[in-house]
C-alpha cells in the first residue's frame, strides 16, 4: 500500500511522517487482525526521526539533566492521563530544529494553547482519546471477541476524528488537526465506517410494554414494535436476507452471520488503514505540547513565570528577567529568580562568588534556556531576549573514577580539547569551574589561552571560576575586549543571595564556607579533644 498523503504534522513546518510508515502500517494490520501488539504506538515512536539539527545531544544532555527535567516536570499531573512516549518527548527536545520555521511554528502552537485554554482542554481531551485507541489496538482495552474489539477499536477511530472538530478555525498550526479530519471524512472508506457503525449501534429499535407488580416487580413484559435501520447501506429486508442465504446454499456456499461480519470489518478497516498510522504519530506530537503545558503549570504553581522568548540579532543585547532553574522546581524551597544580561551574543561572562552561590545552579538555567527557546519551548523566565545559536556544549566539573586515564591537570586539558573540537562557530558554550585542577600559576596561563582561543569562534560564552584575583588583573586590564563579568551579589551578613551583579568577587567566602561546615580551627580542635577524651576513658 502506498504511503498516504502528509500527517498532520504539529512539529515540522513542512509535514512529513518522523515515525516509519509501512512498519507502523504492517503492525497495525497485525493488530487489528488480533495479533499481540502490546507497545505498538510506543516502538514506533521511539523509532521515530526527530527534526534535522545541527545540535548534538551529546555535548549537553548529561550535564543539563535533560532526562530527569523531562520526567520530573514535563509529564502529566497526578489525575491526568499520563504521557505514553517521554522518550519521544525527550529526543525532540534535544534536537532543536534548524530550520527556524519549524520553532516559530511550535511557538505559535504554544502562543495559541496559552490564549485559548479552551484548544488546551481540547489537546487533553484529544490525547485521551489517542489513547483509548492506542488500548484497544494493543489489546489493553479488556477482554473482547475479535470482531467486538474491532468494532471498539473503529468506534475509538471515529471518536478521534470528531474531537478534532474542536481545532477548527485555530490560527496556528492546530488548524492542520481538522484539515486531516477533513481528509478522512470524505473519503469513501470513512462514509463505510460511520455507516457500519450507525447501523452496528442501531439495526434496530425495540418498543416494549412493561406491567409492574405491587412490589415493582417486573410481571409482564411485551414487545410492542420494532423499527429497524432501513436506511443503512447495510440493512435488508429479512425476507431478502433469507433468500441470499438460500441462494447461497444452492451455489454450494457454507458461512455463518459471523464470517460475513468478519469480511465486512476488514472491507472497512481497509478502506480507512492508509490514514491510521497519523494517529500514532499524532499521539507523539500532542505529547510535546502538553508537556509543555505541565512545565508552565508546575512553574506557576512555584510563584514563577516561563515565556516564549523574542528572538533578537546577535548584536542585540541578551537579556533574562527572573529567570530560574527548573532543575529545582518541586524542591521544599523554590528556585529564586535572578536577572541576566549581556550586551551582545558574542562575548564570554567570568562569573566569579563563593561555592553555594548559585553559579552552577545560573549555567544549567542558561543552558536549559537555550535549549527550550531553540526547540520552540518556553523558557524558565517571565521574559527573555535571546538570539539563535549554531549549537550549545555545556561542561560542568566531573567526578574523578579510578579509571581515568590522566591526573587532573590531563583531564582538564583533553576537556578543553574536547571543546575546541566539538564547538562550532556562534554555539552557546557553558563551562563550571575552567582549570580548577590545576595550580594557580598554570592554571591561570591556560585559562587565559582558552578564552582567548574561545574569541575566535564567536561564541556565547558562561564560565565559572574561583581565581579570583586573576579575574581581578583580567578586568583591570581589560585585554581582551569580549570578557565581561559577573559575580554574585552577597547580603548584609555576606550570606549569597542568588542574585548577580556586575563586577569580579573579592572572596569566595571560604572561611564562611569552613565556618558553616564545622571546619575552623576552633571547631577541629574541639573535635579532636572529644576523640581524645573518649580514647583516655576507653582505658
Amino acid at each position: 500500500m502506498d504511503v498516504a498523503s502528509p500527517p498532520p504534522d504539529l512539529l515540522e513546518f513542512v509535514p512529513r511522517y518522523r515515525i516509519d510508515w509501512s512498519v507502523t502500517d504492517r503492525d497495525l494490520v497485525f493488530a487489528f487482525a488480533g495479533s499481540t501488539s502490546g507497545g505498538l504506538f510506543a516502538s514506533a515512536l521511539e523509532r521515530a526521526t526527530p527534526a534535522h539539527s545541527s545540535w548534538d545531544p551529546g555535548g549537553y544532555a548529561a550535564d543539563l539533566f535533560l532526562e530527569r527535567f523531562v520526567r520530573d516536570h514535563m509529564a502529566a499531573e497526578p489525575g491526568q492521563a499520563q504521557l505514553a512516549a517521554l522518550g519521544h518527548l525527550l529526543r525532540a527536545l534535544s534536537a532543536p530544529p534548524s530550520d527556524t520555521r519549524t520553532i516559530e511554528q511550535r511557538r505559535g502552537i504554544l502562543a495559541e494553547l496559552t490564549a485559548t485554554p479552551a484548544l488546551g482542554q481540547a489537546l487533553t481531551e484529544l490525547h485521551r482519546h489517542l489513547l483509548l485507541f492506542r488500548n484497544l489496538v494493543e489489546g489493553t482495552g479488556g477482554k473482547l471477541d475479535v470482531q467486538r474489539r474491532q468494532i471498539e477499536i473503529l468506534t475509538a477511530l471515529r471518536a478521534v476524528i470528531g474531537k478534532l472538530e474542536a481545532f477548527r478555525g485555530a490560527r496556528s498550526a492546530l488548524a492542520r488537526l481538522t484539515q486531516y479530519a477533513d481528509r478522512v471524512t470524505s473519503s469513501e472508506g470513512y462514509g463505510s465506517l460511520s455507516a457500519l457503525l450507525s447501523y452496528e449501534e442501531r439495526s434496530a429499535t425495540l418498543d416494549f410494554r412493561v406491567q409492574l407488580g405491587a412490589d415493582g416487580r417486573v410481571r409482564r413484559l411485551d414487545l410492542v414494535g420494532v423499527q429497524e435501520e432501513s436506511q443503512s447501506v447495510f440493512w435488508s429486508s429479512p425476507l431478502r436476507r433469507w433468500l441470499a442465504k438460500l441462494e447461497l446454499v444452492f451455489r454450494g456456499y457454507r458461512f455463518g452471520d459471523g464470517e460475513v461480519m468478519a469480511r465486512l470489518l476488514d472491507a472497512v478497516f481497509e478502506g480507512v488503514r492508509s490514514e491510521l498510522p497519523a494517529l500514532v504519530q499524532m499521539l507523539g506530537d500532542v505529547e510535546f505540547y502538553l508537556g509543555a503545558l505541565a512545565f508552565q503549570r508546575r512553574a506557576a504553581a512555584a510563584g514563577l513565570a516561563v515565556c516564549l522568548p523574542e528572538f533578537v540579532p546577535p548584536s542585540a543585547p541578551r537579556t533574562f528577567s527572573q529567570l530560574f532553574n527548573p532543575l529545582l522546581l518541586g524542591l521544599n524551597r523554590p528556585p529564586v529568580p535572578c536577572q541576566l544580561e549581556t550586551d551582545r551574543h558574542d562575548t564570554t561572562l567570568l562569573i566569579t562568588g563563593p561555592n553555594s552561590g548559585g553559579k552552577t545552579r545560573l549555567l544549567q538555567a542558561v543552558g536549559l534556556s537555550q535549549l527550550l527557546a531553540q526547540a520552540g519551548m518556553f523558557v524558565p523566565a517571565r521574559s527573555a531576549r535571546m538570539s539563535l545559536a549554531s549549537g550549545l556544549l555545556v561542561s560542568l566539573i566531573q567526578e574523578t573514577s579510578a579509571d581515568q586515564p590522566e591526573g587532573r591537570l590531563g583531564m582538564e586539558l583533553m576537556r578543553i580539547r574536547s571543546l575546541f573540537e566539538r564547538l562550532p562557530v556562534g554555539a552557546i558554550v557553558i563551562l563550571d569551574e575552567l582549570c580548577s585542577g590545576t595550580n594557580p600559576s598554570e592554571g591561570e596561563e591556560i585559562f587565559e589561552l582558552v578564552v582567548r582561543m574561545l574569541a575566535r569562534l564567536r561564541p556565547q560564552a558562561y564560565i565559572t571560576t574561583h581565581f579570583l584575583e586573576f579575574a581581578a588583573r583580567l578586568a583591570q586590564s581589560g585585554h581582551i575586549a569580549e570578557l565581561r563579568y559577573l559575580q554574585v551579589a552577597l547580603g548584609p551578613a555576606a550570606e549569597p543571595t542568588y542574585q548577580f551583579e556586575p563586577g569580579v568577587a573579592r572572596t569566595s567566602l571560604a572561611g564562611e564556607a569552613a565556618k558553616r561546615l564545622g571546619v575552623t580551627g576552633d571547631q577541629l580542635l574541639s573535635l579532636i579533644d572529644q576523640k581524645l577524651a573518649q580514647a583516655h576513658a576507653g582505658r
